[in-house]
């Protein structure tokens, strides 16, 4: 995993194949428009949910929070660790609860502890934002929190139409990233909330392997949704520390967002 230094330029999606499938932060809840006020229960996983494939262990996060309004909701008391079984192994991951009580957005942040990816002898850390809406009202899912890297959404990014398209942009450390790689990932395997454990999935991975987005000059990507359901995407390699205990490190960039089909 690394991040692109060339310069080319693609405005649209681009879709070619890479070594493996995606690992990818999931922040969780199944439904992310709500109406009421509540306690909205979350599943932190690291994971392959595609082809619902191998499941690596996360340590304690760094930090675990919402955004709301601008004002910061620290969530890091709401963690219990789970196990969580995958189609082949198991894996050491977390519930959270998220306290919704006024309308608008909630953007819900995860910095987690860098991960040891042994295959590869490089850590991951994958700053990840995945957002809830109650009551239909758009109070600021369009800001950056702030991270060392992060994508700006600029399609709401919790209800998007299937059929339509998703675009953001990256940035590090405020800049935007040209040339950034992005890994796109269909949440075929739903985590089910009360099993620890995913749902059938509603997809099969295509041949060749994990779409790839690029972005352009101005850190922009642009991809087709063509699915309902939940999407992520991972501009690899986009942060700016680059080292952590002596190893390489690939600080990526991740956003989930919802589409739904039109009844």
């Amino acid at each position: 995993m690394f991040k692109l230094t060339t310069t080319a330029v693609l405005a649209s999606s681009l879709l070619f194949s890479t070594a493996a499938f995606a690992h990818f932060q999931l922040v969780y809840t199944p439904e992310v428009n709500v109406s009421r006020a509540g306690d909205v229960p979350y599943k932190l996983i690291f994971w392959h949910p595609f082809e619902n494939g191998h499941v690596m262990d996360m340590g304690k996060p760094e930090a675990f929070y919402a955004i709301h309004k601008g004002d910061k909701i620290d969530l890091m008391d709401s963690l219990s660790p789970m196990r969580f079984k995958g189609s082949g192994n198991e894996a050491d991951a977390y519930d959270a609860t998220l306290p919704v009580k006024r309308n608008g957005d909630y953007i819900v942040v995860i910095e987690p502890t860098p991960y040891y990816e042994g295959s590869e002898d490089i850590y991951i850390q994958q700053l990840t934002k995945s957002y809830l809406n109650k009551g239909g009202i758009p109070t600021g899912w369009n800001e950056p929190v702030g991270l060392k890297t992060e994508i700006i959404p600029l399609n709401k990014p919790t209800n998007i139409l299937a059929g339509s398209t998703f675009t953001g942009r990256v940035l590090s450390d405020g800049k935007p990233v040209a040339g950034a790689e992005i890994e796109v990932e269909y949440m075929a395997a739903e985590p089910d909330m009360n099993n620890n454990s995913p749902a059938d999935p509603s997809a099969v991975p295509m041949p060749g392997g994990a779409l790839v987005a690029m972005s352009d000059e101005n850190g922009y990507f642009t991809f087709g949704i063509p699915k309902a359901g939940f999407w992520g995407f991972a501009a690899l390699g986009s942060g700016p520390d680059t080292e952590h205990e002596g190893k390489e490190l690939s600080q990526d960039a991740v956003i989930w967002v919802k589409a739904y089909d039109i009844d």
